[in-house]
């Protein structure tokens, strides 16, 4: 094998989610037995991106969460909307994203914590968020009773997109003045 090139993609597309350089360097050196230089296995990644920039592809080579991803071109996300909006069902309730956005912001973070920020019992958003893998839990507070903690997994920043927590929007990025009431004085 002298070019890593096809068995790098097909570990790329055969990952579920990003998949870490790390982890494709020990995949070839495990299946191959033996080294590969890293500057080797970069310069197949770089050639697979190119590879992707034709327009004849309607997915890309993406880097996100500190490894790698195909994702469908932002040319073609009209044709993948129709796609989620019938799937909708599987959407996230307006609970969920605000329990979620809570852990996000919060993290690590216990149920108690999550409910005294929204006033309301957190259970099944929980659960729900559990299911889809957007969070974990994180282990067991100190404190009395031990309640477990709750915090993002890898696979949320997978589905939201982003490779660490500071890529979140702050909270000064999602207000505007046009949402104020009244006139404003000048």
């Amino acid at each position: 094998m002298e070019k890593p090139d096809l068995y790098i993609e097909a570990l790329i597309f055969a990952s579920e989610n990003s998949i870490r350089f790390e982890e494709i360097m020990y995949c070839l050196q495990l299946s191959f037995e033996r080294d590969f230089l890293e500057q080797d296995v970069k310069q197949a990644i770089q050639n697979i991106q190119q590879k992707y920039l034709d327009p004849n592809f309607a997915i890309e080579l993406v880097h996100i969460n500190n490894g790698y991803q195909f994702l469908t071109k932002k040319d073609y996300h009209i044709i993948i909307k129709q796609l989620q909006i019938q799937r909708s069902k599987k959407k996230l309730s307006q609970a969920a994203l605000e329990t979620l956005a809570i852990i996000a912001y919060n993290q690590p973070v216990t149920k108690l914590d999550i409910e005294q920020i929204r006033g309301v019992n957190c259970d099944y958003s929980i659960q729900k968020l559990l299911e889809k893998e957007l969070i974990a839990i994180a282990g067991k507070a100190q404190s009395v009773g031990h309640p477990i903690i709750y915090a993002t997994s890898e696979f949320f920043m997978d589905y939201f997109g982003i490779n660490n927590l500071n890529e979140l929007p702050q909270l000064k990025e999602l207000t505007s003045d046009d949402s104020a009431v009244g006139e404003q004085s000048e």
